[in-house]
Parts: C-alpha cells; sequence; structure tokens
C-alpha cells in the first residue's frame, strides 16, 4: 500500500461577517473536498498542540513524526537546503525577503509587491558582498521562489558563528529592518549580530540602483532593494524518515522552506515547473507530478504542500483564498479521488485566518481515505463539520503512526 499526505498551507480560517459567518472553505463550492470527506475518516488536527501557534517548518516536521522541540533550530537551514544550499557543519542560515525601502531605509513593501521575476540577477550582484573587518566570513546568498531568498554564513578563520542572533525583519511596513542584537552574551552572537546588521545595510547600498530594480521602478513596480533575514539556525541532525518508517519517500513542494524539510529528512524532490508558493501557481503541473509518482512503482510515501490558500491568508484576501482553495478542488482533489491503493490524507499545516493575516493556533480540518477507512459520517470538509468525525481532534505527532498503520507498515508494541 501506498501512503499520501496532502498538506494545504494555511488552509484553516475563522468565521468571517464577509462571508456571513463562514470560513473560506465553509463557503468555497468543494465538491470533491466533500466526497472525500464523505468517502473518508474525519477530525480536527493541532499540528504540534492545542494553544501552540505552528510555522509551517515546525508544523510539517511534526506531522512527518520528529519532534520540533528536538530537532528545530530554526528556519533558515531548512530553507537553505531547500533551494539547494550544500550547508556544512559550523554554517549558520537565515531566511531572507527580497524588501522594498526608501531612502531612509524604511520598509514600505515587505515583499517587494511579491517580485516574481529578477531576483537570480540580483542575488548574483549581493554575491560578491565582502563586509570589512569580517572577511574570514563566507557570505553565500541564494534565491528562492517570489521574494523569499536564503542567506548562509560560513566561517573560513578560527573565530565561530552563532544561531543565538534577533531577527532583522521588522514584520510590518513603516519601520526599518530591526537592529539584529545577540540572545546571549557569547562574543560568537555577538560578532554574528554585527556581521548581520552590516549586510543589511550593505545590501541596500548594493542593489538599490540594480538595472532590475530600475526597470521595476520604470514599471511602477516596488524594487527589490533591500535583503531582511530572519529565522537564524545552525545544521540540526535529522534522522531519514526512509530508516524511520521503512519508506521510499517524495517531496513535492512548491517553497524553499518545505523542500528544504524533505532534504534533511531524505526524502526524494521534485520541483514542479511554474509551482510559484502563490495563488497563480500551476496546480496543472502540481497534480500531473502528484499522479505519475502516486501511480508509479519508486515511492511509496508521498508529502505534498501546496502554499498558495496561506498566501491569500497573509494578505487579508478571503476573496484569493475561497477561489484558490475552489481551484485545488477542481484541478487536484478531483484527480486525487481517481487514485487506487492509496490512502490519502488531505489536511493543512495550521490556520491563517483573514482577520489575523497571520498564524494561529486553531485546528485544522483532517480526512483519511483509502482502502479499509472506517468511515463515519460528515459530508463536508470544513473546520466545523470535522469534529463531528470519527478521527476526532489528534495531534501532528499522530498522522505518521496512524498512516503507517493503515498501510500495514507498522511493528506491534508489546508481545
Amino acid at each position: 500500500m501506498k501512503g499520501m499526505i496532502l498538506i494545504m498551507d494555511g488552509l484553516g480560517d475563522r468565521p468571517l461577517k464577509d462571508l456571513n459567518g463562514m470560513t473560506p472553505l465553509q463557503a468555497a463550492k468543494t465538491p470533491n473536498m466533500d466526497k472525500m470527506a464523505e468517502k473518508g475518516i474525519n477530525g480536527l488536527m493541532d499540528s504540534i498542540k492545542p494553544g501552540i501557534i505552528p510555522g509551517s517548518d515546525t508544523a510539517h516536521i511534526s506531522i512527518l513524526g520528529y519532534d520540533p522541540y528536538e530537532i528545530y533550530t530554526g528556519r533558515g537551514p531548512f530553507e537553505a537546503s531547500g533551494v539547494g544550499v550544500d550547508i556544512l557543519p559550523g554554517d549558520i542560515a537565515f531566511r531572507c525577503n527580497f524588501s522594498t525601502a526608501d531612502s531612509n531605509k524604511i520598509i514600505t513593501d515587505r515583499r517587494a509587491g511579491r517580485i516574481r521575476d529578477g531576483t537570480k540577477d540580483i542575488i548574483n550582484t549581493l554575491n560578491g558582498m565582502i563586509i570589512e573587518g569580517y572577511e574570514d566570513v563566507k557570505i553565500i546568498f541564494k534565491e528562492s521562489t517570489g521574494h523569499r531568498a536564503v542567506l548562509v554564513l560560513r566561517s573560513e578563520g578560527h573565530e565561530s558563528l552563532s544561531d543565538a542572533v534577533s531577527d532583522a525583519d521588522p514584520k510590518n511596513e513603516g519601520k526599518p529592518p530591526k537592529t539584529v542584537f545577540p540572545t546571549d552574551d557569547t562574543k560568537e552572537a555577538v560578532r554574528t549580530a554585527d556581521i548581520l546588521n552590516k549586510i543589511v545595510d550593505t545590501s541596500y547600498e548594493m542593489i538599490k540602483d540594480h538595472p532590475v530594480n530600475q526597470e521595476r521602478e520604470k514599471n511602477g513596480e516596488p524594487p527589490a532593494n533591500i535583503i531582511v533575514p530572519r529565522g537564524a539556525g545552525a545544521v540540526p541532525e535529522v534522522e531519514s524518515i526512509n530508516e524511520k518508517y521503512n519508506l521510499n519517500s517524495l517531496c513535492i513542494a512548491e517553497t524553499g522552506l518545505i523542500m528544504g524539510i524533505g532534504r534533511f529528512a531524505g526524502m526524494d524532490i521534485i520541483e514542479v515547473e511554474g509551482a510559484t508558493g502563490g495563488t497563480d501557481t500551476n496546480l496543472d503541473n502540481i497534480i500531473d507530478e502528484i499522479v505519475k509518482h502516486a501511480t508509479g512503482n519508486e515511492y511509496n510515501f508521498l508529502l505534498i504542500n501546496i502554499d498558495g490558500a496561506d498566501e491569500a491568508g497573509h494578505d487579508g484576501s478571503f476573496e484569493e483564498k475561497l477561489e484558490f482553495i475552489e481551484k485545488v478542488d477542481k484541478i487536484v482533489i478531483k484527480k486525487l479521488l481517481e487514485i487506487e491503493d492509496c490512502y490519502i490524507i488531505l489536511t493543512a499545516d495550521h490556520s491563517t485566518p483573514i482577520s489575523r493575516m497571520d498564524h494561529t493556533a486553531d485546528p485544522v480540518p483532517i480526512i483519511i481515505n483509502g482502502p479499509e477507512v472506517r468511515i463515519d459520517n460528515v459530508k463536508e470538509f470544513n473546520e466545523i463539520e470535522a469534529h463531528k468525525g470519527g478521527l476526532c481532534r489528534i495531534r501532528g505527532s499522530d498522522v505518521m503512526d496512524i498512516l503507517m498503520d493503515l498501510m500495514n507498515n507498522s511493528s506491534k508494541f508489546g508481545a
């Protein structure tokens, strides 16, 4: 038997006045998700535990059966690995945003208008960066999808670096990048914080007049003229998921972060052409890859991540979120229903309510479809109906154990 977990990033939400007290998932027309609910067993899931607000990274780590409190050092290493940077022990990695700053270095757009093109050219310029006084620190930038990028610091001298540093991201427009400070009193942390502050300032000077940004300004688009790092982390040690559960596993994801988690877990990675991580992503290409590998013989476990609902939630657009949910239902879920001999789990990693424009700890709906599943009486897939299902309320850390048991891939505990 095969198993698949499809995670719709940020799918969960809260009731909205604009939708007559419904969530976007409730309000959306989702006949195929509803059919999955009717054919499966349903419930609610806290990806970490009740009341804990998950990041996409810690949520996925938990759902894959790892303890995020043990292996999570920060988002940066996963993001860096996901975009193909070979990070080494001792490296410190960060996720970054291409952002827009005015002449006073006030951030006017944290995501540079959700830039899609030209970031590779900007990164090529930034990779020539050398910080005076820190010539022994190699500075490695790499573009990811959209407005995302990564930064890796590698000490090539005798002095080490530290991930005990704060973020530069101000979180909101109208503020300058935050001054990075050490979060412990080690000289390594002090050194790393100083380097980061200089990198932020230097990035602005290096790329504010870049040809890509000149063209964007000419077209009335926000320039990607400053790099804002966050999510510092040292390289973690992660047990291979293939060894942990006796699997041949594949990850199909849109963002560097989730691909990086897959790589650390020892999964093969498929990068899908046209997968942007936004509501404009190419869902046809994504489902073609899913079906190809779910019906082939090479893999018996697939992790899928589709990100657009999360982007719409962060943007506070219930119209975009509802529309994207309906697109996934029509293009992706419809074809998933045709796959046989596979246990398919549909869920989210966390809620990203329109009213909050950020993650919350609200539990998310979950369905399991497949042979011999105990079908319950739930007929619709949404946050409200799910609690009536036979799964009741579970944690993310339960998912792989449940799936492995259904796949007859578990061992008995005890005599």
